[in-house]
């Protein structure tokens, strides 16, 4: 029977409409299902590939295109897959400096990695390396108990695992809007093909054989053996598949700014253990640095509105005098800390990467190197699934990632976890047996190594691509 043309407009938000359209199409759709969200998402998959061609076909649909999404799409893009991007926002937004305060710390790995897709040289003008780490308990100046920095203390050296005046640092440091702007000038150069601003409204698994489109808000369809979520932590295609997350309030939120201080940090990066969370300094290009100040929620947000006085004040009884003055050289952001680990990163013909597969707490700074993990990994088992010429997006093939990146995540989630609830207290007993931890860790040097090596993503089967070597057809 011919099927008739559909009215130049999409399903309503009253099943009534999704079920006038589908019949209109002559399109089946499933009479089990009862008039509700999966009713409309239901008709949707049925509907809209009725309504528009793929304006791309290929093997892999990235949806997000951030730090995350734009690594993954140079990595495949490189070693010779058909790729394509798609993200909500444009560069202009995200490079502004009010869009988004936070840094990112990059593990040697992680840098390997950007190296080798190409973007490593546009990311490099704008680190800060990380040559050693300082973790210490403490107190904030000015309160009922004595403030500053306690006797107890670990000090991690990048030299120990690499010797040299020129050996490898143990990370770096950059802001996150420029390694925006530096992945976006190296998909540029590839030729990456990134659709934006367009955002992604829902996917269809089995559109044709084999094959899975990605719809975006503006009707506009993309094709694809394997859609991939690097959408966040919030994701809308891991909640529209019906993925479960394992979900986990902090009770902190984190004031993030750059700030300015007299003395040069020396590439040190500082872990305070306060009674109300971590106070993390972060060493950036020049005389400045990142904090990462975690506090109560109703403390976090009077510090997030305070005056710039009350503020300064504030600032000045955590971060001390080490570095001479200090003061906000930022606006100030106040993000809610939550652990967020999905159940599964794999479904029908979609892959969870980066903070789609799991969101954790930044104590360890390990959120975005988990993610270019997640992207060497998926790699690897993409480009051998396309040598031998198997479907891309098969549950054998998914199965592959899920597996290689199950363990590892699980280990850095759950160890960022238990550090977020051990060092986020004042009670004196506590306080006691993790000092006697950081001392103990501090004085055996195989310890450091690992705690080093670990961070640093030396542990495990490590993908082609964090060994600075290029995945190719």
């Amino acid at each position: 029977m011919a099927r008739r043309a559909l009215p130049a407009r999409w399903v309503g938000s009253s099943a009534s409409w999704a079920v006038e359209y589908a019949a209109a199409a002559n399109v089946a759709y499933r009479l089990t299902l009862k008039p509700s969200a999966a009713f409309l998402y239901q008709a949707e998959r049925y509907v809209h590939p009725m309504i528009r061609e793929p304006i791309f076909s290929g093997d892999v649909v990235i949806s997000g295109g951030g730090m995350t999404g734009l690594t993954l799409g140079l990595a495949l893009h490189q070693a010779g897959l058909a790729v394509a991007v798609a993200d909500a926002q444009p560069l202009s937004d995200q490079a502004a400096p009010e869009h988004d305060g936070r840094s990112s710390a990059l593990a040697c790995t992680s840098m390997r990695m950007l190296d080798a897709v190409g973007a490593g040289a546009h990311l490099r003008p704008y680190t800060q390396s990380i040559k050693d780490i300082l973790v210490v308990d403490g107190r904030p100046y000015g309160g009922l108990k004595p403030g500053g920095p306690g006797p107890d203390q670990l000090h991690f050296d990048r030299r120990e695992l690499s010797p040299g005046g020129e050996g490898e640092p143990l990370g770096c440091m950059i802001e996150n809007r420029w390694a925006r702007v530096a992945l976006a000038k190296a998909a540029q150069e590839a030729g990456l093909i990134v659709f934006a601003p367009e955002r992604a409204s829902h996917m269809i698994e089995n559109a044709a054989p084999g094959r899975a489109h990605l719809v975006l808000d503006s009707g506009a369809v993309l094709e694809a053996a394997l859609i991939v979520a690097c959408d966040g932590r919030f994701s809308s295609l891991r909640q529209k598949a019906g993925v479960r997350t394992l979900d986990h309030a902090y009770h902190q939120k984190a004031i993030v700014l750059t700030v300015e201080h007299e003395h040069p940090h020396q590439g040190v990066a500082y872990e305070y253990f306060m009674p109300a969370g971590p106070f993390a300094i972060l060493p950036l290009p020049g005389n400045r640095s990142s904090l990462v100040w975690c506090e109560k929620p109703l403390c976090a947000d009077v510090l997030g509105n305070m005056d710039e006085a009350g503020f300064q004040d504030a600032l000045e009884a955590r971060f001390g005098d080490f570095l001479g003055w200090v003061k906000p050289a930022s606006p100030r952001w106040v993000h809610p800390l939550t652990l967020k680990f999905s159940e599964r990163f794999i479904h029908e013909r979609l892959a969870l990467v980066g903070d789609a597969a799991r969101g954790i707490h930044p104590i360890a700074g390990q959120g975005f190197n988990l993610g270019v993990r997640d992207c060497a990994a998926l790699t690897d088992v993409l480009v051998d699934v396309k040598r031998t010429g198997l479907d891309l997006g098969a549950e054998a093939t998914l199965q592959r990632y899920e597996h290689w990146r199950r363990t590892d995540s699980t280990a850095i989630g759950l160890g960022s976890h238990l550090l977020a609830l051990l060092f986020s207290n004042d009670y004196s007993v506590i306080r006691a047996a993790r000092g006697l931890g950081l001392s103990l860790v501090d004085k055996i040097g195989l310890a450091r190594k690992f705690f080093m090596r670990t961070a640093g993503g030396h542990v495990g089967d490590l993908p082609s691509l964090l060994r600075g070597k290029t995945s190719n057809l």
